[in-house]
């Protein structure tokens, strides 16, 4: 995932009436760019961020020339992510002021960020005017039987020399988005009908492009500078983020952000329309979105607001999203559409569930629980009121600890794959059930001063054999919670390095929105920061999420790992001597597992093709790539399929084994079916036999 961290941003959908200006096609008069200069209120915004930055943000950086350069980079990334806009002569303009912009800013002067963006609108505008009229009266040009080749990322590519070389890159690009959609499928004809509405629908949107709107960019490239959770609001965005925080369990139940031009989901809520209709996944992108039986807005090139805005709409009502699967070959355009209706996301539908593993090892028997947690949860509301029977993760996993006791169970499996976290209070109260006592993490603000938060309660739930399983999407109170479990040796963490994100951020209103700052970080309490290097697991398996596209590590500018002298407690050493063998006992199996065979092969084959810096404009050459891939991808499934004795395909199916390993919550599922969850539970049966063979020697 390329590209300045602002278009990252995460948004959850939540209930809101689908705005009619989002929807609207109708002709919009061409932008003025002379009437595009920043207000009064957005010049004192300017320096009130300035000094709540340079004097509150956590890091304490410096504005001075080296932030400048930094905002300077990071500005012009934003504007021009792929360098297909601005030219050579563009980027000598501009660069006499790189070192400037902090004393501009200190200043409130914004007017070289304005005139950089509207530099960036008129060029936008050139190549929308062009665009329209090559898919409109000169497709047939095309030829696709020529050795010509595109760059597959242009992120460091050299800028156009000239405005000839940008009308080359142009069309060659142009050309490229053709090639892809026919070989999805698509002729020539719905190709131009497609491309010539996507392209006036964008010409309308830019034309749209408000004051506000290069402002608020202007000013996230210097917060954005200090880390990537640091970020400016306009009023309106503002307001929208207090509707998303509040009713954030409505909607379809999507995480999205964007990727370049694309609206990418990254994560699928638990319980929401989205994961349960089993038809999206991970890394799926958006291109269309159509309400009820209306026609189908294409949203490739907008703003992830926008794209937001379209999807958001009354609980209950039908919604159609077109997307392409994660699972297509690279360059394969080839979409489906998905219906769902938009609803309420209910606590108990993301309450924490149980299960029970039979296995047999060596001859015995085993009963191994599983605890899925989807999500650290409190109904505050009732909480607050004092009733009794609030409903909390704590509360929901005692219970369940009690139940599977009574099963008796030889130990239990805390599964916290997708848990994007929640409550850092129920992070704190779970850690209490399985710890006496002591700390269970620490918070250190700007000024260097740390607090301390404890397990609230004396006692333990449950001392049996106790495993945690991650993965990349495990963030934030599930990080606290895993790396708590890890210190104080109290369980093995097995799965993926989590997510990273250990900062605090806090909402400071401005005269004219609002700025999210970031002003503390977590540490364990081994006094490890849960930042951008997120829990390691002691157990290690193959990544099913890109970490150079998923996790903070991806995220530009994000603050580091670092330590800060550990709490005070007692941690156990039991599981350390017992990691090296369990690891070796688990490569044997997993060396002759089908899943996970297949799993290392087709990561594997998707960094050969990430690996790619360039891909043909042939259409002989580029089907015979995407035909390669499908062929390999076949083999593998079918090497899969045989070794676990089910019949081979003829065909790909539609759904992605990879994709299909990947956590879900489905209360039909066996989880003897996911080969990661039942490895886990062998682990910890390896971990029972070892632990009876010490004892017996003692």
């Amino acid at each position: 995932m390329k590209g300045f961290p602002l278009l990252r941003r995460t948004c959850l959908l939540a209930l809101l009436t689908v705005s009619s200006s989002v929807l609207a096609l109708e002709q919009v008069p061409a932008l003025d760019l002379d009437q595009l200069q920043p207000t009064r209120d957005q010049v004192v915004a300017s320096q009130n961020t300035v000094e709540l930055l340079r004097r509150h943000h956590y890091n304490r950086t410096r504005l001075d020339d080296a932030l400048s350069a930094q905002m300077y980079d990071t500005y012009l990334k934003h504007l021009d992510p792929q360098r297909s806009l601005f030219t050579q002569q563009d980027i000598d303009a501009f660069s006499g002021n790189r070192l400037r912009l902090d004393d501009l800013l200190l200043q409130g002067d914004l007017s070289v960020g304005f005139a950089m963006h509207k530099r960036q609108l008129q060029r936008l505008q050139d190549r929308l005017n062009f665009s329209i009229d090559l898919v409109e009266n000169q497709l047939d040009s095309f030829d696709f039987n020529t050795d010509q080749d595109i760059l597959v990322d242009r992120e460091e590519a050299p800028w156009a020399s000239d405005e000839q070389a940008l009308h080359q890159l142009w069309r060659a690009q142009i050309k490229d988005e053709v090639l892809r959609l026919k070989l999805a499928g698509k002729s020539l004809d719905d190709i131009g009908e497609l491309l010539g509405k996507r392209y006036r629908g964008q010409q309308i949107r830019v034309n749209q492009t408000r004051s506000e709107d290069i402002f608020q960019n202007y000013i996230n490239a210097l917060a954005q500078v200090y880390d990537p959770h640091t970020q400016y609001m306009s009023p309106e965005n503002a307001e929208n983020f207090d509707i998303n925080m509040s009713l954030s369990l409505e909607g379809i139940g999507a995480v999205l952000q964007s990727d370049n031009e694309y609206t990418k989901i990254v994560r699928l809520v638990p319980a929401g329309p989205a994961q349960r209709s089993q038809q999206l996944a991970t890394s799926d992108r958006i291109i269309a979105v159509g309400q009820g039986e209306d026609e189908m807005v294409d949203v490739v090139g907008w703003r992830l607001d926008e794209v937001v805005k379209l999807i958001r709409g009354p609980k209950g009502s039908p919604i159609r999203l077109e997307v392409i699967p994660a699972s297509n070959p690279p360059g394969d355009l080839t979409s489906k559409v998905v219906n769902l209706t938009r609803e309420a996301i209910k606590l108990e539908d993301q309450a924490a569930k149980s299960s029970v593993i039979e296995l047999n090892n060596n001859g015995h028997d085993y009963r191994i629980g599983v605890i899925d947690v989807p999500g650290f949860y409190i109904d505050f509301k009732a909480y607050r009121k004092g009733d009794p029977d609030y409903r909390s993760t704590t509360r929901d996993v005692r219970r369940l600890l009690g139940e599977l006791s009574e099963q008796k169970v030889d130990g239990v499996v805390l599964d916290l794959r997708d848990n994007g976290g929640g409550s850092l209070q129920e992070a704190t109260e779970l850690t209490g059930l399985f710890i006496d006592r002591g700390p269970t993490v620490l918070v250190r603000d700007s000024q260097g001063q740390v607090q301390q938060l404890d397990d609230p309660e004396a006692g333990v739930t449950y001392t049996g054999p106790l495993a945690v399983m991650v993965n990349r999407l495990s963030a934030s109170a599930s990080e606290i919670f895993a790396g708590a479990m890890q210190d104080y040796g109290r369980a093995l963490v097995i799965g993926e390095s989590t997510f990273g994100k250990g900062t605090v951020q806090s909402i400071q209103p401005l005269n004219h929105g609002e700025l999210k700052l970031t002003l503390a970080k977590f540490y364990r309490v081994s006094g490890q920061s849960t930042q951008h290097r997120g829990v390691v697991p002691d157990i290690r398996y193959p990544s099913l999420l890109d970490s150079e596209e998923i996790g903070e590590s991806a995220l530009p500018n994000a603050m580091p790992w670092d330590t800060i002298p550990p709490a005070r407690y007692q941690t156990s050493s039991h599981l350390q001597p017992f990691i090296a063998q369990l690891q070796q006992q688990h490569e044997a199996r997993a060396a002759k597992d089908p899943d996970f065979i297949y799993t290392l092969a087709r990561i594997g084959l998707d960094n050969q093709i990430k690996a790619r810096e360039t891909i043909p404009l042939n259409e002989e050459k580029r089907k015979q790539q995407q035909e390669d891939y499908e062929n390999r991808l076949l083999e593998l499934e079918n090497e899969r399929l045989t070794a676990r004795g089910e019949e081979p395909l003829t065909t790909l199916e539609e759904s992605d084994p990879l994709l299909a390993e990947v956590h879900t919550e489905d209360e039909d599922s066996d989880p003897k079916d996911d080969a990661f969850l039942l490895e886990t539970s062998h682990i910890l049966v390896d971990l029972l036999q070892l632990e009876h063979q010490v004892a017996r020697a003692n």
